[in-house]
Order: C-alpha cells, then structure tokens, then sequence
C-alpha cells in the first residue's frame, strides 16, 4: 500500500494493571488502502469501540504500529507531537448521530473544521459548498439543522468528516439510525468519496443492510482481527 491510506500492525491496548489488568486488543493486524471502504464487524465487548478509539488518536494504544499514509504516527508511543492536530487535519469522523451544531447553518458546520485549522472562511466555505453538491445537499446550505431529514443531516455530517480531506474516515455506526433506503444512500456515497478522494474508510457496524456491500471485512473477537472476504454486492 503506497501513498495514504492506513496499516495497523500488532496494534495493542491494555486496561489497569497487574491482577486487574484487561486486554481489549491483543495483536490488531488491519491495512486499508486509498479509496477503499472496509467494514468492521464484532460483538458487544470484542474490541470495536477501543480499536476506533485507538485509530481517532483518543486513547493511547498499549503498544504496536500505525502507519498514515507514509507516515509512522504510532510505535510503541505516539511518533506525532500534536495529537489535535492529528485528529482535525488527518482523521475525519462520522458517527451514528450526526452532532451536528444546533446554532450554525449547514455551510458553517461543515467549514467550521477548517477554519479552526486557519484556511481563510471563505476558502473554508468554498470547500463546505463543493462537498455539499457532491453530496447532492446544496440546496440546504443556509438550512439550520433542526430543518433537516435524517438522511439530509447524515449527508452534512459526512461532508464535515471529509471537508480536511483526511486520509482517513472512522465511521461508528453511520447507517444504525436509518432505514434501508437512506442507509445504502449513505453506504453508497462513502464508497464514491473514497474513489474521489482516495479516502480510506473503515466502518464500525451491526447493520446487516450494508455488511454484503463490503469487499473486505475484519471481524474482531478477543481483541484479535481476522480478515474474510466481502459479497461486494451492488447497492439495491
């Protein structure tokens, strides 16, 4: 795997200490490439939400590897200094509820990132309207989001998860909240985002809607990671 995109090697994390002491993962072996969107999948208790949390740079990882593109960010300690930075500028996030921010129109949550980064705001609305006609929601773009579907606002929240451009999307749950129609729209606009801009997209979930969609999937039972291959199936 060359370029972006991310590789997880014997990637570990321990809770507490001696007698007390919990593995959540015990040697995570994971690699997605560029415009590729990879399912995870696992029980209540397996790992998913540590693991999420140890890619998003939440919690410290116990020990192990992750390589960003071509960049080591962890080995057996954090090889980058400013782990916000990181997450804001590297690593977007789409989660099961939108959260999106009540008092700004759908244009200023989604520049909202990259203003905090320092792009100028109309560069930074500029970038918020571009992926808001991708994601066929432009003509919301002075909508408040108490005036939004479900599926409007989920569309805005993806577009706030790739306004950075990151290498990478954690998606926790993107598809729980909705129904069969609106979840395969939003499977089906993660996959093209991940061609257009060589995103690599992991998505945690239980949604036996979308799991055929996947090519590769990684179960993870134990805290350990085993690959299979996805059905791929065309979106209905």
């Amino acid at each position: 795997m060359s370029g972006k995109g991310i590789r997880i090697e014997g990637l570990r994390k321990r809770y507490g200490k001696g007698d007390t002491a919990v593995d959540a993962l015990k040697g995570v072996d994971m690699q997605v490439a560029p415009g590729e969107v990879v399912g995870l999948i696992g029980p209540s208790g397996s790992g998913k939400s540590t693991l999420l949390k140890c890619l998003g740079a939440v919690i410290d990882p116990t020990a192990g590897r992750m390589t960003l593109g071509d960049e080591v960010i962890y080995d057996d300690g954090w090889k980058v200094r400013d782990l916000r930075a990181l997450r804001r500028d590297k690593i977007g996030f789409v989660f099961q509820a939108p959260y999106l921010i009540p008092f700004l129109d759908v244009t200023d949550n989604v520049a909202l990132l990259p203003m905090l980064a320092g792009v100028a705001n109309g560069e930074s609305r500029a970038k918020a309207l571009e992926l808001l006609t991708a994601l066929d929601v432009q003509h919301r773009a002075r909508a408040m989001p108490s005036q939004l579907s479900g599926g409007e606002q989920q569309r805005v929240a993806i577009a706030r998860g790739l306004v950075n451009r990151p290498p990478v999307i954690l998606a926790d749950e993107p598809t729980a909240p909705l129904d069969s129609e609106r979840a395969m729209a939003v499977i089906r606009i993660l996959n093209d985002m991940a061609r257009k801009f060589e995103t690599a997209i992991i998505v945690v979930t239980h949604d036996e809607k979308i799991i055929p969609t996947f090519r590769r999937i990684y179960h993870i039972r134990d805290g350990v990671t085993h690959e299979e291959a996805g059905e791929g199936r065309e979106f209905e």
